[in-house]
């Protein structure tokens, strides 16, 4: 997406940060129930990560929120209006460069998540272990640099 770069959040973004985080959880994980998730569920679920945002024209299209210890992207998400147009990948070539070089880097995927999957599929992560948590049956993926 042309005119698109990634930052670092700062205070300003966490309204919009909120919203997307509420919004596509909302549309995409069609499992939870829906009158659980509240916009403040961003602060507690990203606390201590390195949170990077997408932003075209002054707006918040998605983010990346980064376990930095342990190279383990913990969140990425992307507005619902703005999938499919290059903001996910924008963001993990952002989590790339924000490790010089990592081992690996790995993250979960909700195995529900069909879309999801088919996107770090597609990016060259890799399955390598399955699981069960909270929001249910996960894959632990993992991407190597090249």
């Amino acid at each position: 997406m042309a005119g698109l770069s990634v930052r670092p959040a700062v205070a300003r973004d966490l309204a919009s940060l909120r919203t997307i985080y509420l919004e596509s959880r909302a549309q995409t994980f069609h499992w939870l129930d829906k009158s659980q998730l509240l916009p403040e569920d961003f602060d507690r679920d990203s606390e201590g990560e390195l949170v990077l945002v997408a932003e075209k024209d002054s707006r918040i299209l998605g983010f990346a929120g980064i376990w930095v210890p342990d190279h383990f992207i913990h969140h990425l998400y992307v507005h619902p209006d703005c999938a499919r147009q290059g903001v996910g990948a924008a963001l993990l070539h952002a989590c790339y460069e924000a490790f010089p070089s990592p081992p690996a880097l790995t993250l979960k995927c909700i195995s529900e998540n069909e879309a999801a999957l088919a996107f770090y599929r597609s990016q060259g992560w890799r399955i390598i272990e399955e699981g069960s948590g909270p929001n249910g049956p996960y894959f632990l993926m993992e991407h190597r640099a090249l």
